[in-house]
Order: C-alpha cells, then sequence, then structure tokens
C-alpha cells in the first residue's frame, strides 16, 4: 500500500504505475500477430525482424559474427557450397541435404535484416527462392530426406521454415504462406505411424509445433491445429514425470519446452508445467553449476554432474531460444533471467573473440583447451575443446542464431498494445503502441556490465498512450524507476514487470537502476562449492592463456567438412592453456562475502567488446589458497570436486576473479577454506595393471575395466566402459601387462551389453592366454569362459606366473562388444 501511495505521489494525473508478475492477456494487440483463437493468448508478442537494432556491445558481437565464422561459412562450409547442393535443386537432390544449410540460415538470414547487410540478404535470399522454388505436387518441399525404414525425414525442413518465417517477417512475402500451408497439409496426409520417426526428428518435433501454430495465427487454418494435434502425439513424450524421454544436450536444451508449446493449443497447466519441470529436473541432477546450463558431453550421465562436465555450443543457443519461446508464451520473467543467465556467462566463452572459431564443449571448469581427446572424463570423444572452424559439424553451423535471436527478443510488444523491455541491452526498438501510430524507444546502458539502464522515447510530434513495461529480474532487490526526474523505490517489487501507462512524448526519459550486489551460490549437491555472482554476471579466476596456433584442416574431425579453397591462414583453429595456477580454494564466508571480496570498475573498453580477459570492466578481488593436490586428471581434465570446506597448508593470496563469459579457461565452482575444513585427498595412484587393447573406441578408456567401479548391469551407461565399437564379428584382444611376474588362477569378466538400444552385445566366444617367458600361451579353464549378461563371468584354472595376461574375443557377428570390469585373481 506505502509503495502504491508513493508512485501515485510522484507521477502526473492519469499515470498509472503498476508491479504485475506478467503483461495481461485480457485484450488482443491491435498491430501485431498473436494467438489466433482457440489457442491461448500469450502474454508477449515476438515483434518483426528488423524492429529492434541492437547497440553497444550486443551490436559489436553481432558485427563480429558476420565478419567471422557464421557470416563466412558459405566460403568454408563443403555442407555450404552451392554446387550440387540438394537445398538449391528443385527436386531436392544433391549433396547436403539434411540440417546444416538451415542451421546456417537462421541465424545468418536474422543478421542480415538487423544490420541490413545488403550483400547478406542476397545471399540469404537465394537460399530462401531455391526452398520456394522447390515445392512438389504433394505440397513437400526441399530435399528428399527418408529414414532407413523409408518414412520422410522433416527434421531438415523444421529448420527450413525458421528460416522462411524470418523472410515473411521482413518481406511479407506470400510465397512463404502459400508454401507452407499445401506443407501443413501434406504432413496431415503421412500416416501417424510414418511421421516423426526415428530419433532426432521424434524428439524435436516441437520445432515444427511451433511453427504450425505460426502460421495459424496468420491463416486460421483450423486444418492446422488438427496437424498440431497429431505433431504433438507424434512427438517423443516430454512430459514425464522425474524424469526426461532422452539425455542428448542437445535434445534436452532444445526439446524440453515442447509440452509449454502445446500448452497454446492444450491450455492446460500441467502442459505448461512439464516445461518448468523438464527444466528443474535436468538441473536437479546435472545442473548444480554456475552459467545456467548443465553436463551432458554428448549425453547427461549418471554420477558425472560435476562442473568440469561440459554442454554442446549448440545446446548454449537452443537453450536460449526456448527460454524466448517460454518467455513469450509464459510471461513468466524466469525465462528471461535465465537466458541472460547463459547468454552472459556461458555462451561467449564457446567463441574465439573474433567469432571465428568455436570449441564444441564448453565446461563451468575447465583448465586447459586443447587438442587432444578427453573421453572418457567428456563422453565425446577427440578434440572436442579445440577452437577450430572445421571440427564441429552441427555447432560450426547452428551458432549462429545465439545472438541474432537474443537481439530480436530484447523487445516484445503486448496485448495492451504496448511494448515491454524482455531482455536488457543497449538497443532500439522501433514498433506500433497505443493509437497505432509507431513510436521509437532508445535503450542505453552498459549492462550486464551496469545496474543503470537509460531509456529515451520518442512519438514524433503528438504524444502517444500506451503501457511500458520493464522487466524486474529476481536477482535484483530495491530496485528505482525515474520518469522524467521523478523517482519512486520499487522495494518489495521482484521477479515481474512494472508498467508505465501515460501518455508518452517525445523527450521522455524512463531510468532503471537494478541494483548489483555481490553474492554467492553454495552448490550442495556438488560438494558445496561455491560461485560468486554480482548481478547477473557469474564470475570465475582471472587465469593466464597460452594461445597457440593450428592448421584447422590438420586437426578438424574428419576430412570433408571444409571447402578445398579454404585459406587455412586466414581461418586457424586455436588451444588454449594456462599460464598461470587455477586450482584455488577461495578464502571466503559464503553467508557474508561481501567480507572477502571487493568489486573493481574499470573504464568501458574502446573496442565496445567486454568478453576479454583484458577488456573486462569489472573484476572482483579475492584471496584464496592452492590445492596441491587438486590436479588435472588421466583425462586431461580438471580432477572431480571434493567436499568443501576444505584446508591448504598453501598460504592465502589475493588472486582476480573476471565475469565468466569473458573466460575461456575458467574455474566457477569453487571449494573454499575453513579451519575446520577437510584436507584434500591425494589424486589416486596409477592403478596396478597397464592394460592394452587390439582397439579402442574414442570415447572409451581400457582403464575403465580396471577401475575398480562396479557396473549395475551390462547396460550400465552411467560408469567407464571400454568397447571396440566400430570393430564388428572380428577377432580382438585386451590384455594387462604386470610390472613383474605374478601367480594368478583366475579371472572374472563383466561384459558391456546395451541390446536394444545400441551396437555391443556379450561376445560369441573367447579365451584367455598368459605371457609366460615372453611368448604368449592358451590357459585351459575348468569349464567353458561365459558370456552371459549382468553378471561377473567367472573362470579358473589351474596357478600360473605370467607376466601378462590377455583376452581373446570373437565378437558376434554384426556387433561390437565391450567389458566394464576385469577382475585378476
Amino acid at each position: 500500500m506505502l509503495c502504491q501511495l508513493a508512485l501515485s505521489i510522484v507521477l502526473a494525473a492519469g499515470d498509472q504505475v503498476t508491479f504485475v508478475k506478467s503483461p495481461s492477456v485480457a485484450s488482443a494487440n491491435a498491430y501485431y500477430v498473436g494467438n489466433r483463437a482457440p489457442l491461448a493468448r500469450n502474454p508477449l508478442i515476438k515483434l518483426p525482424v528488423g524492429s529492434v537494432t541492437a547497440s553497444g556491445w550486443l551490436r559489436e558481437y553481432l558485427k563480429r559474427q558476420r565478419a567471422g565464422l557464421n557470416g563466412n561459412l558459405p566460403h568454408i562450409s563443403a555442407w555450404l557450397k552451392v554446387d550440387g547442393n540438394a537445398w538449391l535443386d528443385k527436386d531436392g537432390k544433391g549433396h547436403a541435404g539434411w540440417e546444416e544449410v538451415p542451421y546456417w540460415l537462421k541465424g545468418y538470414i536474422s543478421l542480415a535484416y538487423q544490420l541490413k547487410d545488403p550483400t547478406m540478404i542476397k545471399e540469404a535470399q537465394g537460399w530462401i527462392e531455391a526452398a520456394l522454388a522447390s515445392q512438389r505436387p504433394d505440397g513437400d518441399f526441399g530435399p528428399n530426406q527418408h529414414m532407413d525404414d523409408g518414412s520422410r525425414d522433416f527434421w531438415g525442413n523444421m529448420l527450413m521454415l525458421e528460416c522462411l518465417r524470418t523472410y515473411y517477417e521482413a518481406t511479407h512475402d506470400k510465397r512463404v504462406i502459400d508454401l507452407m500451408t499445401s506443407y501443413f497439409h501434406y504432413q496431415l496426409t503421412i500416416p501417424d505411424k510414418e511421421f516423426l520417426t526415428g530419433y532426432w526428428q521424434h524428439a524435436r518435433g516441437g520445432d515444427n509445433l511451433s511453427s504450425i501454430y505460426w502460421l495459424y495465427d496468420l491463416t486460421g487454418d483450423s486444418k492446422l491445429l488438427e496437424l498440431a494435434e497429431k505433431n504433438h502425439r507424434r512427438t517423443m513424450d516430454w512430459s514425464m514425470k522425474d524424469s526426461l524421454p532422452d539425455w542428448h544436450n542437445v535434445n534436452v536444451a532444445e526439446c524440453f519446452d515442447e509440452p509449454g508449446i502445446f500448452f497454446q493449443q492444450s491450455k492446460k497447466s500441467q502442459s505448461l508445467q512439464a516445461a518448468y519441470n523438464n527444466f528443474a529436473t535436468m538441473r536437479r541432477l546435472y545442473g548444480n553449476v554456475p552459467g545456467g546450463m548443465y553436463g551432458a558431453d554428448e549425453n547427461a550421465r549418471p554420477g558425472k554432474s560435476d562442473p568440469r562436465q561440459a554442454v554442446e555450443t549448440c545446446g548454449m543457443v537452443e537453450q536460449m531460444y526456448s527460454d524466448e519461446e517460454l518467455l513469450g508464451i509464459s510471461g513468466d520473467t524466469m525465462w528471461a533471467d535465465h537466458c541472460e543467465n547463459v547468454a552472459f556467462n556461458t555462451y561467449p566463452a564457446a567463441l574465439t573473440p573474433d567469432c571465428t572459431s568455436l570449441r564444441y564443449l564448453t565446461s563451468p571448469n575447465m583448465a586447459t583447451s586443447d587438442q587432444f581427446n578427453h573421453a572418457p572424463g567428456y563422453q565425446n570423444g577427440g578434440p572436442m575443446t579445440m577452437y577450430n572452424p572445421l571440427s564441429h559439424r552441427c555447432c560450426q553451423h547452428n551458432h549462429g542464431m545465439g545472438w541474432p535471436y537474443f537481439s530480436e527478443h530484447l523487445w516484445m510488444a503486448t496485448n495492451d498494445n504496448g511494448l515491454a523491455a524482455a531482455l536488457y541491452s543497449a538497443s532500439s526498438v522501433t514498433a506500433k503502441a497505443g493509437d497505432g501510430r509507431s513510436v521509437t524507444i532508445k535503450e542505453d546502458s552498459h549492462y550486464p556490465f551496469e545496474q543503470s539502464i537509460r531509456f529515451s522515447i520518442d512519438t514524433g510530434k503528438k504524444s502517444n498512450r500506451f503501457p511500458l513495461y520493464l522487466r524486474l529480474p529476481a536477482w535484483t532487490k530495491n530496485a528505482t524507476l525515474t520518469v522524467n526526474g521523478k523517482a519512486m523505490s520499487l522495494a518489495g517489487k521482484e521477479s515481474g514487470f512494472m508498467r508505465i501507462e501515460r501518455a508518452w512524448k517525445t523527450g521522455d526519459k524512463v531510468a532503471l537502476e537494478l541494483p548489483m550486489k555481490l553474492s554467492v551460490q553454495q552448490w550442495q549437491a556438488n560438494h558445496d562449492s561455491v560461485s560468486v555472482d554480482y548481478g547477473p554476471l557469474t564470475f570465475s579466476l582471472k587465469i593466464g592463456e597460452k594461445v597457440t596456433r593450428f592448421d584447422s584442416t590438420k586437426t578438424a574431425l574428419g576430412d570433408s567438412q571444409w571447402q578445398k579453397s579454404l585459406d587455412t591462414e586466414a581461418w586457424p583453429a586455436y588451444a588454449y592453456t594456462p599460464t598461470t595456477p587455477w586450482n584455488y580454494a577461495l578464502a571466503i564466508d559464503p553467508a557474508h562475502p561481501e567480507r572477502s571480496l571487493t568489486v573493481a570498475k574499470r573504464p568501458w573498453p574502446s573496442s565496445n567488446f567486454p568478453f576479454t580477459l583484458d577488456e573486462v570492466p569489472i573484476q572482483i578481488q579475492a584471496k584464496g589458497a592452492i590445492l596441491p593436490s587438486w590436479t588435472i586428471d588421466r583425462f586431461g581434465l580438471v580432477s572431480e570436486l571434493q567436499q568443501s570446506p576444505t584446508v591448504s597448508a598453501d598460504p592465502v593470496q589475493k588472486i582476480t576473479l573476471v565475469p565468466m563469459g569473458a573466460a575461456r579457461l575458467r574455474i566457477s565452482a569453487f571449494p573454499w577454506l575453513a579451519k575446520n575444513g577437510k584436507p584434500w585427498a591425494e589424486p589416486p595412484k596409477p592403478l596396478p595393471y597397464g592394460p592394452t587393447a587390439s582397439h579402442v573406441f574414442e570415447s572409451d578408456d581400457v582403464i575403465a575395466m580396471c577401475d575398480g567401479i562396479l557396473p549395475k548391469s551390462s547396460g550400465d551407461e552411467g560408469i567407464p566402459r571400454f568397447t571396440w565399437w566400430d570393430h564388428k564379428g572380428s577377432t580382438e584382444w585386451v590384455q594387462y601387462n604386470f610390472e613383474k611376474p605374478r601367480s594368478v588362477k583366475g579371472v572374472d569378466v563383466y561384459w558391456f551389453d546395451d541390446s536394444g538400444h545400441g551396437m555391443c552385445r556379450v561376445p560369441k566366444s573367447w579365451s584367455i592366454l598368459g605371457l609366460v617367458d615372453g611368448k604368449w600361451v592358451p590357459i585351459k579353464p575348468n569349464g567353458e569362459p561365459g558370456c552371459d549378461r549382468d553378471l561377473f563371468n567367472r573362470v579358473n584354472f589351474a596357478p600360473l606366473t605370467v607376466s601378462g595376461l590377455r583376452l581373446q574375443v570373437q565378437l558376434q557377428t554384426g556387433f561390437s562388444g565391450g567389458i566394464l570390469e576385469w577382475q585378476v585373481r
């Protein structure tokens, strides 16, 4: 009551200032297309591309993206090579007919129209024209991709529909509506059992659903609602309670919101709640880390939730887009807060500052970003942390939507003909509001590096009455709002929107202060580690970086991901390695961080780019001590955290923390010190055996056979494993090499077998050999060696002194195999 009374005093007659959790859905916006009945009306409506113009650091990012990988992929990527490209063929025949072209085009076309770049627009239109010309008499369009069972693969088209939507927003070309109408009517003719089959499109059906609703809002074609029901029915069930139907990191980020998208039609609260539940489930199990993401490198795995686990760059941008979609559907500022968390803290470090290279995997705690294989510490094998323009087929093309889509969603329309500042960054928006005339609002700020956000209103020659919504993030308290010099406290108003309705006129000024304070997040599920926040920014240890340049073509995965004319001098790869210690524990009291942390402001960078160690405008001075036992492990990764608080014999010294997004090498989840802390355990000693094998799959490790981690079943994918994976039906071997001869009398073998969804089975047969006097000799067992699932297959034999043991394995025809644990008696 007191707050409302204060507001009424400081504003002029007829002005209204209220706090709302979400913009109203009582009426429909008169100027921008929102959801058409019977769909639920969305609180926030996306503005057409080009309505928002980024400025400040965000515009600098867009310009670097144009000059970098996304803007130049047509000259780099083999999948964008014009000659013979299936996306440019009217019959959909040729190469590169899957996801890569539309993945790239999504970000590229949005960037082109936002920067009003005629060369880019022409390039984008060439691909759009080809897509429009490719429609067949039955309504299908694009490359003629099919699954192994002969059913249509719609996944690539889902992405191209996003590109066509952006193109329509910019041009209002009716051909887009005609194509999409015929195409969706064609999808209605597909029998259920043949629709959204396989894996990727089955998981990602929500992308298709979003475009169905977009078209329905424009045309009112009731057949589209029938298709939407079918689409939801045939999509992977993302409404499971306390679990997820799939754990692939990009699928989770991209698909967790599918029930929320369908909520627009079902209008059932449990549909929208399912999206919230999915979000919470992933973070409860694998997301107890700073930066907004989770550990899933390639998939989330039981027991792999330490902040050294990573996520794909694809996952980051898909998460941002899902947040943006759910923000519009729900009006809940939580999704805006989370989008900013990922955008400011996790995503920037996934690319080099010039945006010419990216790395596939990024984690909150990573002390090296190099060219080496870190599997099975990461599930994915190969050089997954090297910055390379050529190595990562999906992220290389898909990353480009991150900043352009973020920019598009800075401002959104509301149903009461108002405008909402949904995400914050320096920008301007020109849109219809109030009485229907266009207004321009300029937003000036260095946010998130500054707490002051200033708005200037331009309504032309006449005033225009409309509501202006300003988001209040959950992390701030005691915000203040100033309208034309008249200030009011927003104490008690948190996590929602301030709605200011008045007759705006040119020259009106609004200022929003979002106080930023130091705070510490304690991650109980990750050994009570801590991360340091200042407003929307999370901070990492400042680690010295040595940057080594490589020939990208020689360090890329595969040999066909770049065009042969590529200038490798212009497009190199990079490895980042540390030049200063990284293994610090913070000297901090988590309950009172202000006692040991000091914020240090620095000048705004002349480059307008604050995401590098040298140019960050905010640092935090802290204290910490090195933990000598916290080391890089045998996988080349930061060793997993141990319980905090801990102690160190090393002296406490001054250290510097920098914004997490500027730290390409980073420690963001810290152990912390206390007098009663538990000493940090020494690194494990080398295993007693020197295991080797005829072949090791790139994301597996022979050491898994003797790591002492016992499986729950033969299909246990939550523990390290050894497999021959891509060798099938062959004769293979594994062996232990002893430091000195030893007497053995038996072995126990637990086979890996992922029956039902993988390529590994228990072997057809196997035998045992011993190394005696430098020669491998067969060992006669007391019984036939077993090939049973879900147990140790025990073999006894007469005691024998050997220098090594070998298992000779005959794989089943058409299948590979592997071992979870091999014990020697």
